[in-house]
């Protein structure tokens, strides 16, 4: 089976050659989760913005039961 990796896949592989120690692997994860914390954060912020999402819609979404249900054999 062949794996094709994009661009950005294929830089961050080569930027993971630099880090020789688990202190690297901590900082390149911290950095990585930071900038998608970020964007999360601005999409999220967009939703409010526009009136896509509000209040009503959080409130929503903590009541809903997302388990999947188990049928009895």
């Amino acid at each position: 089976m062949e794996s094709t990796l994009n661009p950005t896949q294929l830089h961050l592989l080569k930027m993971f050659s630099f880090a020789k120690d688990s202190k690297a692997l901590a900082e390149i994860r911290t950095a990585l989760m930071e900038i998608f914390a970020k964007r999360v954060e601005d999409d999220m912020d967009a939703l409010w913005e526009s009136g896509a999402w509000n209040n009503e819609k959080n409130e929503n979404v903590l009541k809903e039961h997302l388990r999947t249900p188990y049928k009895a054999k």
